[in-house]
């Protein structure tokens, strides 16, 4: 047996069932010390199931340069390996549970503001609402705008710029092929990341006669597709219709007093 634990100089095998309850109770530790923490948690193997996470992973598993590494990552991110992952404008940081915890960073260029001008025109009046937005229920010409390969909303390899704490020499080593595709994962939640990502305002592609300057950053939960929780309002079909036009409110009779008989 090796100074790894396993053989041939391998490490020992560890079943996922054991990896998620190892990320499990690393996170909670964590926890406790005062980290805040933003897992991904995975249930089953489909890890993104939207519109906008499948874009994602089918944009990731487009790169030659990364294929050799992207099984394992996936392996990593269905097991729960992702125990922080956060995305802010031009950056992805995330802590992976491997051998050790790992810290990895991922910068992305801002998506180019002509490229984002043309997209915009070419969307103009094709969306009609957030919520139509951020389903990614529109047209296909509108799908083949924002996936376009070279002036869609994803970004390419020479883009992006991977760090990871991990000895391995790659570039792409099995924890950031991890986090990238709990990027997809987490698009499945949060759509709107992607506009944060890359440094655009979503709501340029929205046709704002009809909504305004209303922006989902400014709910208090995301979008997951419940619209009464996205607007903080009760929607008609949310509660039983009134079967007639309701009727005024009426006075209560005072209550009758009986006079006794003189005996």
């Amino acid at each position: 047996m090796s100074r790894y634990g396993g053989y041939g100089g391998f490490p020992e095998y560890v079943s996922v069932a054991e990896r998620r309850e190892q990320a499990k109770a690393l996170t909670a530790k964590l926890k406790k010390q005062g980290h805040i923490l933003s897992p991904v948690v995975i249930e089953g193997r489909t890890i993104a199931k939207t519109f906008w996470g499948k874009s994602w992973c089918t944009n990731l598993e487009s790169f030659s340069d990364y294929e050799n590494r992207l099984p394992r990552g996936r392996t990593y991110a269905r097991n729960g390996s992702v125990i922080d992952l956060k995305i802010n404008p031009g950056e992805i940081t995330a802590m992976v549970n491997g051998s050790s915890v790992y810290d990895v960073s991922i910068k992305i260029n801002a998506f180019p503001e002509s490229k984002w001008k043309t997209l915009v025109k070419e969307c103009s009046g094709k969306i009609d609402s957030l919520i139509e937005l951020l389903q990614g229920k529109f047209s296909k010409s509108v799908m083949e705008i924002i996936t376009a390969n070279e002036t869609g909303m994803f970004p390419k390899p020479n883009e992006i710029k991977l760090n990871c704490s991990c000895p391995d020499y790659a570039d792409m080593c099995k924890h950031v092929a991890a986090v990238l595709y709990g990027v997809g994962h987490r698009l499945d939640e949060r759509p709107e990341d992607l506009f944060i990502l890359r440094q655009t305002n979503h709501m340029d592609l929205v046709d704002n006669t009809q909504l305004g300057t209303l922006s989902i950053a400014e709910t208090e939960a995301p979008f997951d597709g419940d619209l009464s929780a996205l607007f903080g309002i009760e929607l008609a079909n949310d509660v039983p219709a009134p079967s007639k036009e309701p009727q005024p409110l009426k006075k209560a009779k005072p209550p009758t007093v009986r006079k006794k008989k003189a005996t």
